[in-house]
Order: structure tokens, then C-alpha cells, then sequence
């Protein structure tokens, strides 16, 4: 039995983890969900929100994601995430100072293709905000 989970986070640039982890916490399109060893096999997109990897009852890191999806077959989980930021990284100053633009940017919109756009970064901007000014969640 597998006593391990083996954990990739991959974004556009680099890798940014490849462990073995008790268990990862996702932030799935359809709620949060956990994976420990011997998952049964999954695929989910992301919304924007925290990955968190446990060892033992501790979390040990944590990565905001904005978007991407989750993938669990028998090798364990891999994410590949449009754009992550290891928690501990955040500015909290220039983070809700994005939100505020993009904010009165989409106030401005004149298309429902920009305010679409705009909705989906203020989601993404938003969700970097709490994120930062609650690390410990």
C-alpha cells in the first residue's frame, strides 16, 4: 500500500513542487477536495483558491493557484496551474492594488467580452487577496 501521495504543481514557467505528501488539498471547480494515497482517479478544473500539502496533520506549503486543472490516476496528483505563487510570496500591497484596478477596470467595460475578461481576473484578483491576508487557512 501506497503511503505516500506523489505531488507535481506545474505552471507555465517552472515547476514548482514534486514531493511525496501525506495528503494535497485542491481547490476544485466543485469545492476543495483532498487526495491521499491510492485515490481513485479524477480530473478537475480549478477555481482560484490555495493547494495545500499536509505531512501528517501539519500543512507544510502552501501555493495559491488562479486557474488550471487537477489530475489523479495511479502515478498520484499532478496540477498544472495557469498561474501559482507560493502563498509566502505574495505582496498583500500590490495584490489589492491589482483588485482595485481591475476593479474600476470592469466598472469601465464596454463590451461583455471585456466584462467577461475582467470578471474572470477581478475572481482571480480577488481570491489572491484573501488568500494573502489569511495564510493560515
Amino acid at each position: 500500500m501506497a503511503e505516500k501521495v506523489a505531488f507535481e504543481l506545474i505552471s507555465p514557467e517552472r515547476v514548482l513542487a514534486s514531493v511525496e505528501a501525506d495528503m494535497v488539498v485542491v481547490p476544485g471547480a466543485e469545492g476543495d477536495f483532498g487526495v491521499l494515497p491510492l485515490h481513485a482517479p479524477l480530473v478537475s478544473l480549478l477555481r482560484p483558491g490555495v493547494i495545500r500539502v499536509y505531512e501528517g496533520d501539519r500543512v507544510t506549503s502552501r501555493t495559491f493557484v488562479g486557474s488550471g486543472f487537477a489530475v489523479v490516476d495511479e502515478r498520484g496528483l499532478t496540477v498544472l496551474a495557469e498561474e501559482a505563487e507560493p502563498l509566502e510570496q505574495i505582496d498583500l500591497e500590490r495584490a489589492r492594488r491589482r483588485l482595485r484596478e481591475l476593479e474600476e477596470d470592469l466598472e469601465d467595460a464596454k463590451t461583455d467580452e471585456e466584462r467577461q475578461r475582467l470578471e474572470r481576473l477581478v475572481a482571480v484578483a480577488r481570491a489572491r487577496v484573501e488568500a494573502a491576508e489569511r495564510p493560515d487557512i
